[in-house]
């Protein structure tokens, strides 16, 4: 797979950093494509990278040997329509989409064709290198997956899924969780405003707090989550009393609704695109 060409149907934010760290990765720019309907868009990816870019999606597609599907779900039935009716051989491609709520069997339904198919679900923090893909694949070869795991692996780590309805799991564990950990900051930001602090004073100890504590998790792989929260949490001091507070009042309990609601949204999906 070394010397195949992907292209991007789709460049934005998340194509955008998956290209940059494929890049970065090593990569050749020569054999990456991006498309997008805004000049101004492909002419930053153009400029940042050194990527081919071009704003019809079927020239791409044409050229390209594994095609990443970015654009939003509601207009993935157009785009496919717009491939099947083109006098493009695609039926031999390898295509990737990055889209909720499509099941494999639906995009080949759109395609009218059983393509090659992968699933992948990144998330947001895969702009600065710290994201993580769900992957799932679907008559794949093993060079293929090879070559897949190292796209996705470049803008930070690529997990395999064995069942297809693992991709809505993934959703709601690393897809949407980056807005958890977001309200959970916000919420800490507002008690700090209402406690004196001024909105700049409590972005950067809410910000910092966060990510030290990101940081001692990721440093100390051989410590559980549960371990180290136990570590900075002195019995009968001020930190117990917080976590019982949180513990009485149902935080597991929370978060387990919450991202169950999550999965079941990501499963109506399925039924309505």
């Amino acid at each position: 797979m070394a010397n195949k060409t992907i292209a991007f149907i789709g460049t934005g934010n998340m194509s955008y950093a998956i290209i940059g760290g494929m890049v970065k990765s090593g990569f050749d720019p020569s054999q990456i494509i991006a498309t997008n309907r805004n000049q101004t868009k492909l002419d930053k990816v153009a400029a940042d990278f050194g990527v081919q870019t071009t704003t019809d999606n079927l020239a791409a597609i044409a050229r390209a040997d594994v095609i990443v599907l970015s654009v939003k779900p509601q207009m993935m039935g157009d785009l496919c329509e717009s491939i099947v009716n083109a006098d493009i051989q695609y039926q031999d491609k390898l295509f990737v989409s990055v889209a909720a709520g499509l099941t494999v069997t639906r995009l080949r339904d759109m395609l009218k064709h059983p393509v090659k198919m992968v699933r992948c679900m990144p998330n947001t923090p895969s702009l600065f290198g710290k994201g993580v893909s769900g992957l799932y694949a679907d008559a794949i070869n093993e060079d293929e997956k090879v070559f897949i795991e190292q796209v996705f692996s470049s803008t930070g780590i690529a997990i395999w899924l064995n069942e297809e309805r693992k991709i809505n799991d993934i959703i709601a564990v690393t897809g949407s969780s980056p807005a958890y950990f977001f309200l959970f900051m916000e919420s800490i930001e507002t008690k700090a405003i209402e406690l004196g602090f001024t909105a700049e004073q409590a972005r950067q100890l809410v910000e910092q707090t966060a990510l030290g504590a990101a940081m001692m998790a990721a440093g100390q792989h051989d410590i559980s989550i549960a371990q180290l929260r136990a570590n900075v949490t002195s019995k009968g001091g001020t930190t117990n009393a917080a976590i019982q507070s949180y513990q009485a009042n149902g935080l597991d309990k929370l978060t387990s609704m919450a991202m169950d609601a999550c999965i079941a949204r990501a499963i109506e999906m399925e039924q309505e695109l």
